[in-house]
């Protein structure tokens, strides 16, 4: 049995989402923009974060809304995962080894901490364990549109009782780079939706082009800066160390939660997804509106080791969760659902570059 999920490992190809950011890590740190390029960097990047969630806005579904809107206490357990113990996680974690990571890596956690849920991977990994796919379509989007709003004010919270603080300038411009464009592009979508969708592929070039251009530009000013002499390898391991502890607290206790609630396998499996996931399609540019260009480099490196690790981790646990004994007895899902949410049946798709909301990496 061992040696059957170790040939399986080996036969799987990393994501190429994840390979893009590695070559735009290496490219910022070999070749940074500065000067006058950061300064047109950071324009395109704007300009492209807003096209980003206009075609979000105009992607999303109300079909998708609606459908599996009446498990409301899935959606509550979700959304009580993602916008209240992960961050109070995050906090005790950051008072109680204050030391042990520099300040912008724990701004960083906390950071992550407060994001709010994918789309597109939750889904995909509910479907492939055979979970309520309807109810994930659902919980997902919902946080993920409510974190443009609730992931600011969260954030500020935690980074005053941390000692920090971020202004309302910055939670303003969050809602007009990434709240307006999305509620314009929603608004227009009966009129552009359909051909949104008829170029969904090549439209995904620009989700996945608009984070990778933010992520140039904010590692780009993060080693002008000398984010890398700052960073020794055993500072990078503790804050892995801590972000696997934070994962691990959460689909632990969606787990319990789930159990004393009375879930049902099709719904355990759809919370546990959809509340563990952090979406960095969603985080990339809400921490370009919040934070500072020196800044934002090293605050992006916690979700930045968070996003494949959650992806590899539930990505196991899904395929557990499909070979189960009660597996058979879960209602598969109906393709016009999984259609709705961009989701291709049989497929994981973990690139962020087809979810139906804000998503988003995620």
């Amino acid at each position: 049995m061992w040696f059957r999920q170790i040939a399986r490992a080996s036969r799987a190809r990393p994501d190429p989402f994840v390979l893009s950011l590695l070559g735009v890590l290496l490219l910022a740190t070999f070749a940074p923009c500065h000067g006058t390029s950061a300064a047109v960097c950071h324009a395109l990047g704007i300009v492209a974060i807003a096209t980003l969630f206009f075609l979000q806005g105009a992607r999303l579904s109300r079909a998708a809304i609606l459908n599996g809107i009446t498990c409301w206490r899935l959606h509550a357990a979700v959304a009580t995962t993602t916008f209240v113990l992960f961050p109070l996680t995050g906090l005790a974690l950051s008072v109680a080894f204050p030391t042990t990571l520099p300040p912008l890596l724990w701004t960083g956690v906390l950071f992550l901490c407060a994001l709010p849920s994918t789309v597109q991977s939750s889904i995909a990994l509910t479907s492939m364990a055979n979970g309520n796919v309807a109810g994930a379509i659902c919980s997902a989007t919902a946080s993920n549109v409510a974190g443009i709003a609730l992931t600011p004010l969260i954030f500020g919270a935690l980074s005053r009782v941390h000692g920090g603080g971020v202004s309302l300038d910055g939670a303003g411009q969050v809602f007009c780079e990434l709240l307006v464009p999305f509620l314009a592009g929603h608004w227009l979508r009966p009129w552009i939706g359909g051909w949104v969708e008829s170029h969904r592929r090549v439209l995904s070039f620009t989700d996945r082009g608009s984070i990778l251009l933010v992520v140039y530009g904010a590692f780009s000013a993060a080693v002008v800066h000398g984010v890398w002499h700052q960073l020794p390898p055993t500072v990078l391991l503790l804050l892995t160390l801590i972000v696997a502890f934070v994962l691990a607290i959460g689909l632990v206790s969606i787990n319990l939660a789930s159990v004393t609630l009375g879930f049902g396998k099709q719904d355990t499996i759809a919370a546990m997804f959809c509340g563990s996931q952090k979406s960095l399609v969603s985080g990339v540019p809400m921490a370009s509106a919040l934070f500072s260009a020196a800044a934002m480099g090293p605050v992006l490196i916690p979700i930045m080791i968070y996003y494949p690790m959650q992806l590899v981790v539930c990505a196991w646990l899904a395929r557990r969760y499909a070979i189960a004994p009660d597996a058979t007895l879960a209602v598969r899902p109906d393709r016009e659902s999984l259609a709705a949410a961009g989701v291709v049946p049989g497929r994981i798709d973990i690139s962020h570059a087809r979810q139906p909301a804000v998503l988003p990496g995620r």
